[in-house]
């Protein structure tokens, strides 16, 4: 069975607990039934508690959660919140002995990596350190592969996050010895002979009008446009579909790179079109390709982000290796030339782009403002030699027409 769960904590034995998502509904429920049943602060004459016992708790967030007993100590209880999986010391005055919601059976599973052995036979605390820092209220892709002996016991299961498996990660970290660990190599640290690249976009038929946002201009009329997600969801194209579900998957994998990328080795091959991770100034990880080297003391190294179309000349402190199931993913950004225009044989203005001088940065920033931000439409023209559609405002016109207006640019029949 595979199904998707939160991570609720990572006990100190390295047991992981999780909540399923289809669980979600009814813990909710009943966190707020227990929320009206008991108010103001718990028992505070005295009390015997004894160890197994089920109680409610008032947390640090004075909200009341199930649990039960773990150890007695003097005035200090040891408790575990059952829906929850952790464990605290707590003064009795936050208990609350009960015996309603006892038939509910807990939300949380307890759970452990199949086939995985930790090093030293035991979770060191640095690894469940780590675990906990990983996955904590984060969402994970769950298979159960063996059931336990007894119903308390901890469920066998394979857990991927960002499609990479937990187990063939925490070996690579030398935490563990995974026995399965088939897809160690897809984490992408290995240099291989053969140089990895991306999959092409697939896109929509010659004709068809889709929704695209423009992510980056190198000219006003060449473009990076990214296929986007119609309100309608039945309106959408089998490409469009499939474009929205990379787009999302694509998403949620970084994610979790940007959670791991300093586990991940800096490059040390400098191919041209080699695929890798690049920090952008915002300070996060994205997908890019290195297209040259333009210094070399110190190294300074132009890579293009591939799911934005944008450069970057960056050092190689902030490019890594990018873990493979990353290549799976389309890229997001796609070359196109804008069809129906050319720049103005007779714009007078002597600022012009300077890898491109045949037009000028106002014919540059006045194309930025038809595009950025705006709710725009595409359809192909022609797929070779080069992508060329017509590119339409959320008004239908044609984004170039501002151009033509203004003195700009001409119509190109």
């Amino acid at each position: 069975k595979v199904f998707q769960a939160v991570v609720s904590c990572i006990g100190g034995d390295g047991t992981i607990y999780i909540i399923p998502k289809s669980f979600e509904t009814a813990l909710n429920k009943l966190m707020a039934e227990i929320q009206n049943t008991f108010k103001g602060l718990g028992l505070l004459i005295p009390y015997c508690w004894k160890k197994g016992e089920a109680c409610v708790v008032r947390g640090s967030d004075t909200v009341w959660y199930r649990a039960k007993i773990v150890e007695v100590s003097g005035s200090t209880l040891q408790v575990q919140y059952i829906d929850r999986g952790y464990r605290e010391s707590i003064p009795q005055c936050h208990l609350y002995p009960t015996t309603f919601y006892t038939g509910i059976p807990p939300f949380c599973i307890p759970c452990q990596l199949y086939k995985t052995l930790p090093i030293g036979n035991f979770w060191q605390q640095d690894a469940v350190d780590y675990l906990q820092e990983l996955l904590k209220n984060e969402e994970v892709e769950i298979h159960v592969e063996e059931l336990p002996d007894n119903p308390w016991g901890k469920l066998s299961i394979s857990l991927y996050f960002g499609g990479m498996s937990l187990s063939s990660f925490m070996a690579y970290q030398k935490y563990c010895v995974a026995e399965d660990c088939q897809d160690i190599q897809k984490l992408g640290v290995f240099e291989g002979d053969l140089l990895p690249s991306y999959r092409l976009q697939p896109l929509p038929f010659p004709g068809e009008t889709f929704p695209v946002t423009v992510t980056h201009l190198v000219s006003p009329k060449e473009v990076y446009i990214c296929l986007d997600s119609p309100g309608n969801v039945t309106k959408r194209s089998a490409t469009e579909r499939a474009a929205g579900r990379d787009s999302e998957s694509l998403n949620k994998a970084l994610k979790w790179c940007n959670k791991i990328v300093k586990t991940l080795p800096h490059l040390t091959n400098f191919k041209k079109e080699l695929p890798c991770l690049a920090e952008y100034v915002d300070g996060l990880w994205y997908r890019a390709k290195l297209l040259s080297i333009t210094q070399l003391v110190p190294v300074q190294i132009l890579v293009q982000f591939v799911d934005y179309g944008t450069y970057l000349v960056a050092p190689t402190s902030r490019l890594r290796h990018i873990p493979c199931h990353l290549l799976k993913y389309p890229v997001q950004a796609v070359r196109v030339l804008l069809a129906g225009f050319k720049p103005a044989s007779d714009d007078k203005n002597v600022e012009r782009i300077p890898y491109s001088p045949e037009w000028s940065l106002k014919a540059l920033w006045t194309m930025v403002d038809c595009v950025e931000g705006k709710r725009l439409s595409a359809s192909i023209l022609t797929l070779s030699p080069e992508v060329t559609i017509s590119l339409y405002g959320d008004d239908k016109n044609l984004v170039h027409l501002k151009l033509i207006e203004m003195g700009l640019a001409e119509l190109d029949e």
